[in-house]
C-alpha cells in the first residue's frame, strides 16, 4: 500500500474520479500503476463523454466522444485497471450538480473504494501557462461531496438502495496537487513510470507531441525533488477513518 502502514482492514480497491479521458494519465498514473503493482484493484470513472476534445474540423463530437473512450479503455489495458466507467456528461459544460454527485457516489457505492484519487476542486492560479479546466474542478467538487456524505449516508437517494447500492464509506481521499501544496509525494519506481508514459501515450488524439517521455519524467521529477525522490506523484489526502 503505498501510504498507510498496515491499515486494519487491509486496502483493497481504489477510484479515480476525472473529467476526461487522459486527466487521470497526466495527473496519477504512476500511482494507479504502484497500487496495481501492489495487488489493489483501481477503477476509473470518467465524468465527461471527451466529444469536444479536438480542434480537427473533420471531427464530430460523437466520433471524438467513442475515439476517447476507446483511448481511455487501452489506457486502462496498459496500466491494468479493473474498469473503466463512462458517465457520460457534455465536454466543457461539467458542473458539480447533484445529478453528477449522485452518480459518482452510485460508481462508490458500486465498487465500494477504499481510496479515491480525484482533481484538485479549486482553480489554481500556481502556473504562468495554464489557467485550468472548469471541468476538472467541478469533478473535484462531485467527487468529493460523493464521498461524503452521499456515499456514505443511507437516507441519501434511497433509490440508490431500491438500485441495489449499500451505503460505502471511503477511508482515503486524495486530492491531485502540483509539488507546492501537495502533504504526500508518492515515490514511483522506474516500472511504475514505464507504465504511466505508455498509457498517456494510448491517447493517441490528444498527446501528439514526440516527447512525452521527457515531459512526463521532468514532471515527476520535479515533484519528486521535493521529497529527495527521484520520480513522484503529489496529493493532499485526507483520512476519513
Amino acid at each position: 500500500m503505498p501510504r498507510a502502514i498496515d491499515p486494519d482492514p487491509p486496502y483493497k480497491r481504489a477510484m479515480v474520479v476525472v473529467a476526461h479521458a487522459d486527466d487521470a494519465e497526466y495527473g496519477c498514473s504512476g500511482t494507479v500503476a504502484k497500487m496495481i503493482r501492489e495487488g489493489l484493484e483501481v477503477v476509473y470513472v470518467l465524468c465527461t463523454d471527451g466529444s469536444k476534445g479536438s480542434d480537427d474540423p473533420n471531427e464530430t463530437q460523437e466520433s471524438m466522444s467513442r475515439m476517447r473512450e476507446q483511448e481511455q479503455i487501452a489506457a486502462g489495458k496498459v496500466l491494468g485497471l479493473k474498469t473503466v466507467e463512462f458517465l457520460g456528461f457534455p465536454d466543457s459544460e461539467l458542473e458539480p450538480t447533484l445529478a453528477l454527485r449522485k452518480a459518482i457516489a452510485r460508481e462508490i457505492r458500486r465498487h465500494k473504494p477504499d481510496i479515491v484519487i480525484c482533481p484538485n476542486p479549486t482553480r489554481s492560479l500556481d502556473l504562468g501557462f495554464y489557467v485550468g479546466h472548469p471541468d476538472h474542478q467541478a469533478a473535484g467538487e462531485a467527487a468529493l461531496s460523493a464521498v461524503y456524505p452521499t456515499a456514505r449516508d443511507r437516507l441519501t437517494y434511497p433509490d440508490l438502495l431500491d438500485e441495489g447500492f449499500e451505503p460505502h464509506k471511503v477511508r482515503e481521499v486524495w486530492v491531485m496537487l502540483g509539488p507546492e501544496r501537495g502533504d504526500f509525494f508518492n515515490e514511483l519506481s522506474e516500472e511504475d513510470m514505464l507504465k504511466s508514459i505508455d498509457a498517456l501515450k494510448s491517447h493517441a488524439s490528444q498527446v501528439q507531441y514526440p516527447e512525452v517521455d521527457e515531459r512526463m519524467r521532468e514532471w515527476r521529477s520535479r515533484t519528486g525533488a521535493k521529497a529527495s525522490l527521484r520520480y513522484a506523484e503529489a496529493f493532499k489526502v485526507f483520512s476519513l477513518g
